[in-house]
Formats: C-alpha cells, structure tokens, sequence
C-alpha cells in the first residue's frame, strides 16, 4: 500500500464507507483536531511522571482518541460499518472522573487561575487540553450541522478535565509551584 494516493489532489476527502466530502467539511476539521490531539499525547507520554499516571492508561486516551476519530470518520447511516470495538471509547466516564478526582487529590487546592507551564508533563497536558477543547468546540459545530453519537463530545469535554488535572499532578508531584495567573493593576 503506498502513502500517497492522490485522490485528495482535488481538496476531497474519503470517510469510512465511501463518501467524499471537502477537506474544509466540519467533520473533517473535527477528527483531524483528534490526530492532531492524539499526536500531542505521544509528547505527555513521553514526559508524564509515571507517579501521576500510568503508560497504560495513557495508551488507552489515544486508542479512544482513535476510536473516536473512526465514529467522526463514519456518517450516521454508516455507523454499523464500525462495529463493537468502534464504536466507543474503552475508559469509561465514571472511572476516568475517578482518575480525575485521585489526580486533583495530589495538588493543592487552588485559589486562582494557573499558567500553562511548570515541568514539561504539566506544561505537555495543558497543550493536550487545549487541543481536546478545541476538538470539542468543532465537534459541537459538527452537531449543529449533522446527528452525531454524543459520546464523542461527553468524552471529549472529561478527558479535557483529566488533562487539567493530570497538568495539575505533574506539577504537584514534581514539586514545582503552579504558575498562578495575577491580575495586573
């Protein structure tokens, strides 16, 4: 199988099951932020503290991610193509919200805003939750426009709350201060 293809040459784009669409189609814009998040956690792999959180666990974000770009990738009348192990995540939101819960457990309470920044984990979680809020914001565009499964967005807006608190952990663990917002006089 070779790389390029050149069927995107016209600016189109194939989605799982055979239609063609534009490059610039929200749905397209929408998992192409999920690669783009995806890529950005192999840089948390490589710099989380495994006393914040595991490999495996970490492993399992971007298979989701992955998961979650295929739903994105299929339009609704062809999502039976996916099939089981497509078609969701495999971290349950309970026991990521519990993950979350023990993360926030490591740093302190916070009084005010933080930075971005500190140990490069902390700083590598805050550029992974920007990314997923911005995939949250182009799949909520996406809604607007065409059904989607809502697992995407609800999984989307907690694994944002985890990274926040995973970048709050590395931090805390590491020993380093949260870089805390001020407001200029």
């Amino acid at each position: 199988m070779k790389l390029y293809t050149r069927t995107g040459d016209d600016g189109s784009s194939g989605l799982f099951g055979g239609d063609r669409v534009s490059k610039s189609h929200l749905r397209l814009v929408a998992y192409g932020t999920l690669d783009e998040l995806n890529a950005v956690m192999g840089l948390v792999r490589l710099h989380a503290s495994p006393a914040c959180v595991g490999e495996a666990t970490l492993q399992r974000v971007q298979h989701d991610l992955f998961v979650l770009g295929a739903i994105l990738a299929t339009p609704a009348a062809r999502q039976d193509l996916l099939g089981a192990r497509m078609s969701r995540p495999t971290w349950e939101l309970t026991d990521m919200e519990a993950d979350i819960d023990r993360l926030a457990g490591l740093a302190p309470p916070m009084t005010t805003f933080v930075l971005p920044g500190g140990t490069p984990g902390s700083a590598h979680a805050h550029l992974a939750r920007t990314v997923c809020r911005r995939a949250e914001r182009e799949v909520v565009a996406l809604t607007h426009e065409e059904p989607l499964n809502p697992v995407v967005q609800t999984y989307l807006n907690r694994l944002s709350d985890w990274l926040f608190a995973l970048a709050r952990a590395e931090n805390a663990v590491a020993g380093v201060a949260d870089i805390q917002w001020v407001a200029k006089d």
